[in-house]
């Protein structure tokens, strides 16, 4: 894995590349500061899931230098299409999809994601390549942003960074299986079960619209898979 030449040890440290950009007024700058620090302590316990040994004062502050937060208001992007990936985000509050529009104009929704998810295009952040797709806040979304490079180091400092992500990327691609499975082999109202198994909450954050296009049917289809289950 990929290190940087200012961190060789524990004498070293990540060195902080973003900084708070000011607001109009001192309320509204307190409010974000507060924000902030809320959305580190999230993520700071999220990552402690992961191990068994209780994160050190050091590597939490390795952790929080790391991050910016983002704050997305309804229908704003992440990423664009044709933008190039180079930071993941770890979601606080608020859900997003990642879509892709065909000449047609019809989406292709790859994925929804909800507080504690990862979000990023993992083939345009992995090779640096114009993503295929577009990251949208389905609802006003707090975010903690963390580039590629800086996801790295940590994950060669921080050993349970390391072993988050390493889970992480296993749990996506079981996932990413699993959906596939679910596209070729099952029936509209089989998806639509198996949806309402792995993810009920997604029901109420998204639109029908939006789940139709999630699961690759037609909006009316999916009207009559959920008349049909309530009756």
């Amino acid at each position: 894995m990929h290190t940087s030449n200012n961190i060789t040890d524990k004498g070293a440290s990540v060195q902080p590349v973003f900084k708070m950009h000011a607001l109009n007024n001192v309320r509204g700058k307190l409010v974000l500061q507060k924000t902030e620090k809320g959305a580190h302590e999230m993520l700071l316990s999220y990552i402690q899931r992961f191990s068994s040994k209780s994160l050190s004062e050091w590597e939490k502050d390795q952790i929080r230098k790391a991050c910016k937060i983002k704050l997305l208001r309804r229908r704003q992007y992440l990423l664009q299409q044709g933008d190039i990936c180079k930071c993941v985000g770890f979601i606080i509050q608020g859900a997003t999809r990642m879509y892709s529009i065909n000449e047609r104009g019809q989406e292709a929704i790859i994925s929804f994601c909800v507080e504690e998810d990862w979000v990023a295009d993992q083939e345009s952040l992995a090779l640096q390549l114009p993503s295929l797709y577009h990251i949208e806040a389905v609802e006003d979304t707090v975010m903690l942003l963390i580039p590629l490079s800086h996801l790295q180091l940590l994950s060669a400092i921080v050993p349970t960074v390391e072993q988050m992500v390493s889970i992480n990327y296993r749990q996506q691609y079981i996932a990413t299986q699993k959906r596939i499975h679910a596209a070729i082999s099952m029936t509209a109202e089989e998806q639509y079960l198996y949806m309402l198994t792995c993810n009920p909450e997604y029901m109420q954050r998204f639109s029908q619209n939006m789940i139709a296009a999630y699961l690759g049917i037609k909006p009316e289809t999916l009207s009559r898979v959920r008349t049909k289950m309530d009756h």
